[in-house]
């Protein structure tokens, strides 16, 4: 590891040599990397996964208190879902796809595939055990491929490099997030898996604590040269972007981040420079890069006959799609559209306030985030501002553009209405989200089954026109996120010149060709409003309030006993966690 953090930027000598040094082990290690056969992959995992597996009690506590939640913190659970549960569900479907390869199979060859809208193939990606239909019932996720690719070419193609694993794929570069955890692990396990590149991870400075965590946890990795570890601010990054011997660069972070690495700086002495080069395009990174950078999520309330329960529990979902982690997720809803003629539009403004001022208060703690919350509620001076958070209701006349085109990364949350009601109201929301908010990372759906019901196919139309990464159905987009086997990453279709949300896929652990977006579904109501009889024909779920809801009562013991449970194995203990989740 390279002793640099941002405290200390001085770019010397020494850290040139140590940073050569690193790349030097690694180019070796691409070469062990490719003499390694699917087999011997999966076992590596294997050994991966238990190194995690013992890491994650340090890994959870280290990343609340980097985050400044204490031990009695309501809201302490996040860090346990969003950081070892998620690389360890990614490790075992990584060792799933890799055992089939083994075994001379296709990755899909036990996964159902259909057909989409457009022309489109559909592939069941989630569930896939009968753990997660069992813990996770009623949510369900599909990766719908690019129009034209059928499913026998889906079959043929899935497995990426691990269909050619003799091949050697280099070294690539990582710029780990800054937000979450598990992106920058999970986004070294796409570069091995899906490219055969062995990967140089330079962490953001704000994770910098976990590094010691890291390199516990991923030892299996470092030592045979397949991964190393840096530090480092802004002249570290430069100087490896522009590294000879890396292959590839990998960024999830913001747009304004990657144009300087593409482009250069677009303020100072060189900023001529970086004109002239966009003019005549001519990048000054001139190796592949690929990225995922965030943008302004929509959340479509259909309008539907709603309980007084439904109202409820659906405010406090839209108040998590804000609040989860201070809003400091890429994925984080931003802009609520509702329709203006709904009956029931009122009590649920009301309740999204109660919901919205009731979630646990905790430190908007990401650079920047304060002050593009500070410009927030200058340009809505009319908001309702709390201790930590803003929620802005934007009235009729009112300029919604700097709601719907700046990603705040901060607990900033939005309420727009349009006309309409039925196919009416949800063709013109999809429109607005497309056209009128910026970036294609995810979008979010909220509708009542009965509802639904009524659109017929002209529901399912609807979301194959919405032009995102990631569709939330009942669900949030974060849950695609967590699942190993959908997809993350914008929707295709971005350059260099205009990233948007970015460029390419992470996850994907099927090692699925020709992605277009991933569609998770959820239940509209909760256990036991779920069950037959009280659902009014929809999801049947054995989850209450999930875990992840900042309202969950319970959401911290559960989300650690789910992410032990996944460590360790142990039905006593998932008994236990189960019981514990009926009271959150």
């Amino acid at each position: 590891m390279t002793p640099q953090t941002a405290a200390d930027p001085e770019f010397d000598e020494a850290l040139r040599a140590a940073l050569d040094a690193d790349i030097e082990v690694l180019r070796q290690g691409a070469r062990t990397w490719s003499h390694l056969t699917a087999g011997q992959r999966a076992t590596l995992l294997r050994a991966v996964r238990a190194s995690v597996a013992a890491a994650v009690e340090d890994w959870a506590d280290t990343a609340a208190d980097s985050k400044e939640l204490d031990a009695r913190h309501p809201l302490r659970g996040e860090e346990w879902l969003s950081g070892p549960y998620s690389v360890l569900g990614a490790l075992d479907a990584y060792i799933d796809t890799l055992s089939e390869i083994a075994a001379g199979r296709s990755p899909l060859d036990r996964v159902a595939i259909g057909r989409a809208p457009g022309g489109r193939t559909r592939v069941g990606a989630f569930p896939l055990t009968r753990l997660d239909r069992l813990l996770l019932s009623g949510f369900t996720g599909e990766v719908w491929l690019q129009p034209g690719i059928t499913p026998a070419t889906a079959r043929a193609a899935a497995g990426l490099a691990q269909r050619t694993a003799d091949d050697i794929g280099g070294v690539g570069l990582v710029l780990g997030a800054g937000n979450i955890t598990s992106i920058p692990v999970l986004d070294v396990l796409y570069e091995l898996l899906a490219y055969n590149r062995v990967a140089l991870l330079k962490v953001n400075p704000t994770q910098d604590a976990l590094v010691p965590v890291y390199e516990r946890a991923l030892a299996p990795l470092i030592q045979p040269g397949f991964l190393r570890i840096v530090q480092g601010g802004a002249a570290v990054g430069a100087y490896l972007t522009a590294h000879r011997d890396l292959e590839h660069v990998h960024i999830t972070g913001s747009a304004a981040t990657f144009d300087t690495i593409v482009w250069g700086p677009s303020s100072g002495p060189k900023a001529g420079a970086t004109t002239r080069r966009r003019r005549e395009n001519r990048p000054l990174l001139t190796k592949p890069i690929t990225a995922e950078l965030g943008g302004v999520s929509p959340i479509i309330v259909v309008p539907g006959e709603w309980s007084d329960a439904d109202i409820a529990f659906q405010a406090e979902h839209v108040a998590t799609m804000r609040l989860q982690n201070s809003g400091h997720n890429c994925i984080a809803g931003q802009v609520v559209i509702m329709s203006s003629q709904w009956p029931q539009a009122e009590q649920f403004r009301a309740e999204l306030r109660r919901a919205y001022a009731a979630a646990p208060e905790r430190t908007t703690w990401y650079p920047g985030s304060t002050t593009r919350m500070h410009q927030a509620a200058e340009d809505y001076p009319d908001a309702l501002v709390l201790a930590d958070r803003l929620l802005v209701e934007v009235d009729d006349g009112q300029d919604a553009t700097a709601l719907q085109r700046t990603e705040y990364f901060a607990p900033v949350l939005g309420v727009v209405e349009l006309p309409g009601t039925g196919q009416e109201f949800l063709d013109a929301a999809v429109a607005h989200a497309n056209d009128r908010l910026q970036g294609t990372l995810g979008a979010n759906l909220i509708i009542d089954p009965a509802t639904e019901r009524s659109l017929g196919t002209g529901f399912e139309r609807a979301v194959a026109e919405l032009r995102y990464g990631s569709i939330a159905i009942n669900s949030w987009t974060a849950f695609g996120f967590i699942t190993p086997t959908l997809t993350w990453g914008a929707f295709p279709g971005n350059t260099l010149d205009d990233v948007g949300s970015g460029i390419g896929v992470v996850h994907n652990a099927l090692l699925l060709d020709g992605v277009e977006r991933s569609v998770v579904r959820g239940p509209f109501r909760p256990f036991p409003r779920s069950l037959p009889g009280l659902n009014g024909g929809g999801r049947l779920t054995i989850l209450p309030k999930p875990p992840w809801f900042v309202s969950s009562r319970t959401g911290t013991a559960v989300s650690a006993g789910l992410t032990r449970f996944r460590a360790h194995g142990g039905i006593l203990l998932l008994i236990r966690t189960l019981l514990r989740a009926l009271r959150a």
